[in-house]
């Protein structure tokens, strides 16, 4: 079953002044991208100092907001790759935990501005929007190694060993976020594209950003697109489709649906919009930071409210038509 109709409206209008807060992530967004594409550059197991570098950034960065970095490390063709987790814990639902994702590999012969140096650098900053909040449900960041091929799909991807591990232990992963080439944007007609027949009930221009889900995690995908746009004025666009639909499981989410948890990949769509998607040209000049920041700051709102606390009042934003 295909859902495409989703709660509340999407928000259409000019794109509005970044507040000072969202200035504020807009260049830390691009401090990080510029760090892990252009200062590390590849990351994959064919370029380990570009792995290890990037762990030490990500490491870092979230033990400079307070956070106690977990590593979970596991070998891959006989190459040790890592997993990084910090957690915030829920005050009085400490065992329904909120699951905030993205993979920091690059394709191999790229540098992955976008894909996905785009997407860790949002988890990052939503990890420190939310540093001091006081939450119900338990929070983890986590960033993925080995999404890209030739480990795409496979029990290899970080993200597979991360969701088999959890469900192992018996935990109650209620929601999981997967941010996934989030950097992209453009006002030009007919710079969107979708799989058949799914053109015909999208926008034609790319200016917005996209929550996928399956079916089964139908309910999640309402509750967070709804939060989003109530919030955020910034278009969006949702479907729950089943995943054999072209690009519908592209992506962490995939690894936790395996696991029977609730996903929902949060993208730019990457290859239907986005020209330079697996290609060397993937740079951090591509990026739209100021976009990009809304999105983020967009979606700390939606964490927050998913771990069961009102949206963070140092950054409201009212929705304006």
């Amino acid at each position: 079953m295909i859902s495409t109709k989703m709660p509340n409206s999407s928000y259409s209008g000019p794109f509005e002044p970044l507040s000072e807060e969202e200035a504020a992530v807009r260049g830390r967004l691009e401090q990080h991208v510029r760090m892990l594409a252009d200062e590390i550059g590849e990351r994959n197991i064919w370029h380990e100092e570009g792995l290890e570098a990037s762990v030490n950034y990500i490491r870092n960065t979230l033990m400079d907001l307070g956070y106690g970095v977990a590593i979970q490390e596991y070998a891959v063709q006989g190459i040790p790759v890592k997993n990084l987790e910090v957690e915030l814990t829920g005050a009085s639902l400490p065992g329904e935990i909120v699951v905030v994702g993205a993979h920091y590999d690059s394709v191999l012969g790229t540098s992955g501005a976008n894909d996905n140096a785009s997407g860790v650098a949002g988890v990052l900053e939503i990890a420190r929007l939310l540093a001091t909040e006081k939450l119900s449900r338990t929070v983890r960041f986590v960033a993925f190694v080995n999404e890209e091929p030739p480990f795409f799909l496979t029990d290899d991807m970080g993200s597979r060993v991360y969701a088999k591990q959890a469900r192992k232990r018996g935990e109650h992963v209620v929601a999981m976020l997967s941010i996934e080439t989030i950097g992209y944007y453009s006002e030009k007609p007919w710079s969107q594209r979708y799989p058949f027949p799914f053109s015909y009930f999208y926008p034609n221009t790319g200016n917005f950003i996209g929550f996928v889900s399956n079916s089964p995690s139908r309910d999640l995908l309402y509750q967070v697109i709804g939060t989003f746009r109530t919030h955020t004025p910034f278009p969006s666009e949702g479907i729950a489709a089943p995943e054999w639909i072209t690009g519908v499981g592209w992506s962490d989410h995939w690894s936790f649906w395996r696991e029977g948890y609730p996903a929902v990949m949060v993208t730019d769509t990457a290859l239907f919009r986005y020209e330079h998607y697996h290609t060397a040209d993937d740079t951090p000049d591509k990026i739209d930071y100021a976009r990009t920041a809304r999105v983020v700051t967009g979606l700390s709102r939606v964490v927050a409210e998913l771990a069961g606390t009102k949206p963070p009042q140092s950054h409201p934003r009212p929705l304006t038509k």
